[in-house]
């Protein structure tokens, strides 16, 4: 960082934040195989939670690869800093006091370590598990085949490597389950790891 540049404190608190929202500012990010299920499930778990109470919002990969992301492409030093950037926006939104629920192949260890580390708030690395074999077999974009083909050269699970979480935080096999029992699952260590709270009454207009 310049010397010249300076850290502008917020003067709002986490505890402010909290008595706004009613819970803490979290990332939850969701790791896995194209096919696995990620952004479904992401987008499902926003629903639920927001008809909860919660504030939240999904980062996709794919969404963030049209704006934010739209100048790189798939070679390792591109994923590390596409894996970057989200971390960094998450990190942003937990800040904030949301609950970021970030979507992403991200297929690097130290990437997802990296995208932990630059959140102040808490990090929950899941792992969407479900394997590759059933992730082909579902191929909703038609993408495996065309990796099978070589018309898309360094695919995750294909012609590029994807490294399992070792310890996550939490796993969901959405391979041997229906999405809507994933996400019960997934809803219920949620809402045990951010309990709800009391709300701050809306300000008199």
């Amino acid at each position: 960082m310049p010397s010249y540049l300076t850290t502008i404190r917020h003067s709002i608190e986490n505890t402010d934040r909290y008595t706004h929202y009613g819970h803490t500012g979290a990332v939850l990010w969701l790791t896995g195989l194209s096919g696995s299920g990620k952004s479904s499930l992401a987008m499902a778990l926003e629903e639920a939670l927001l008809t909860r109470g919660y504030s939240c919002y999904v980062l996709d990969g794919d969404n963030l690869r049209h704006g934010l992301n739209a100048n790189l492409g798939f070679s390792p030093q591109d994923r590390s800093e596409n894996i970057r950037r989200a971390g960094e926006v998450a990190a942003l939104f937990a800040d904030a006091g949301l609950i970021c629920i970030a979507a992403f192949i991200s297929p690097y260890r130290a990437d997802r370590e990296r995208a932990r580390q630059s959140c102040a708030q808490a990090f929950y690395e899941i792992h969407i598990a479900a394997d590759l074999a059933t992730c082909e077999g579902r191929d909703p974009k038609g993408l495996y085949k065309k990796a099978r083909a070589g018309l898309i050269t360094e695919f995750t699970g294909v012609s590029a490597p994807y490294e399992m979480p070792l310890q996550a935080d939490y796993v969901v096999d959405t391979g041997s389950e229906p999405l809507i029992q994933s996400l019960e699952k997934l809803l219920a260590y949620v809402t045990t790891q951010l309990p709800l709270g009391p709300r701050s009454a809306p300000p008199e207009m």
